[in-house]
């Protein structure tokens, strides 16, 4: 009888099934919002007056004194205008937060995520329009914006300390677009605000927006960012160590911040970023004519000359991020990809399909970094469509 016994067979086909049933219940448990205790009274609010918020999955087994906080993108508001428009949707209000369920960094399964699947995870909800970092005390009666970002961010971290992050052995401050951005601008501050014990290192996914011209010559991105900046007064809540050499808005830049920062920051994110290609090398606003309107959606339909100025954009990100190369604790993950956040959706993350340079797929490349085991800085050093197992994520900010 001993191993050919039915009964044993069926119990273990059960056992098993059951497991991988409960796996997936974990991997898709859906998660209420959390709103940061007593956010309005410390004016910590979103740009409609609505409490800080953020999604919390508790830490389990050898990953309870472990914390991944990951913030949202979406994008910001440069004028008094587009942040009267955005505080009546989600990106400036955390009144309609649904439930949400983690993947990717956040995931909780082993198999898919083995680096922090048992840590604790946050998602921090972006509802600023400043990358966290404005700061305004005064408040028009009647257009009613709240420009309060930092003061969101110091809340939530505030709050999670207080729920055992304060003892955290080691923590991970990640983000995605311009979420992405705030882990680099607030990275030396969150290293600050934990034990001086703990392990900390930041990682940003699609948040190296870099100062490049469009294609008509004009610096419309820097325009941008300082506009950001100046509406939300921004300048105060941005890394002292590159305020101190250039000009604020400068500072909204990773590649004039990345040059001080103490912590050690990993940067993921596509040479042909999809947002960056579409916002900051083609806007609508510079192609009147609609010649790039094809182009920046789909590198593919791209004319010869078009595609010789993508690759140019290409190479401006390359020398953009070429500081971090010789950092010893800097790790860079920079496909040949069409994409945009590749962090947060599992079968870009860590699966059989996902997208790899050097053979290393990106969740195994941010963990060797995070735990020392390489230095992981691995760049696709060819030209779209060089890379086959690229994802072309559109925008998934």
């Amino acid at each position: 009888m001993g191993s050919h016994n039915p009964a044993i067979w069926m119990y273990l086909f059960i056992f098993a099934l059951s497991t991988a049933l409960l796996s997936l219940a974990v991997v898709a448990k859906a998660l209420d919002v959390t709103f940061v205790a007593n956010a309005v009274q410390k004016g910590a609010v979103c740009l409609d007056g609505s409490p800080a918020a953020y999604y919390f999955s508790p830490g389990f087994g050898s990953g309870v004194n472990n914390w991944v906080v990951h913030m949202e993108g979406g994008g910001w508001c440069s004028n008094e205008e587009d942040c009267v428009e955005r505080k009546s949707n989600f990106r400036g209000s955390s009144k309609d937060s649904g439930q949400m369920s983690f993947s990717g960094i956040l995931g909780s399964s082993q198999q898919s995520n083995p680096g922090f699947y048992n840590w604790n995870k946050v998602k921090v909800r972006y509802c600023d329009g400043s990358s966290f970092t404005g700061d305004i005390e005064a408040v028009d009666p009647a257009k009613r914006v709240f420009y309060r970002g930092s003061r969101v961010w110091f809340a939530i971290v505030d709050e999670l300390l207080a729920k055992g992050m304060n003892k955290a052995q080691n923590a991970l401050l990640s983000g995605c677009s311009a979420g992405g951005l705030a882990s680099i601008l607030h990275c030396d501050k969150f290293r600050d605000l934990l034990p001086s014990t703990t392990k900390v290192k930041c990682f940003s996914d699609a948040g190296f927006f870099i100062n490049a011209k469009d294609i008509s010559g004009v610096e419309r991105i820097k325009a941008f960012f300082e506009d950001v900046v100046v509406t939300h007064g921004s300048a105060k809540n941005l890394p002292a160590s590159c305020t101190a050499r250039l000009p604020p808005s400068l500072c909204f830049f990773p590649q004039y911040v990345v040059q001080t920062l103490r912590t050690p920051l990993f940067v993921l994110n596509a040479a042909y970023d999809a947002w960056q290609i579409k916002n900051i090398l083609a806007p609508s606003s510079s192609d009147s004519s609609g010649a790039w309107r094809k182009c920046k959606l789909d590198i593919k339909a791209c004319s010869s000359a078009q595609s010789q100025t993508i690759q140019g954009f290409r190479a401006e990100f390359l020398n953009a991020v070429s500081g971090l190369q010789s950092s010893p604790s800097a790790g860079l993950f920079i496909d040949s990809c069409h994409a945009h956040c590749q962090s947060g959706r599992q079968a870009v993350w860590l699966d059989s399909g996902s997208t790899i340079v050097d053979n290393n797929p990106i969740g195994k490349a941010v963990a060797d970094w995070f735990y020392d085991r390489t230095a992981s800085k691995l760049i696709d050093n060819c030209s779209y469509p060089c890379n086959p197992s690229c994802h072309d994520v559109a925008d998934d900010s």
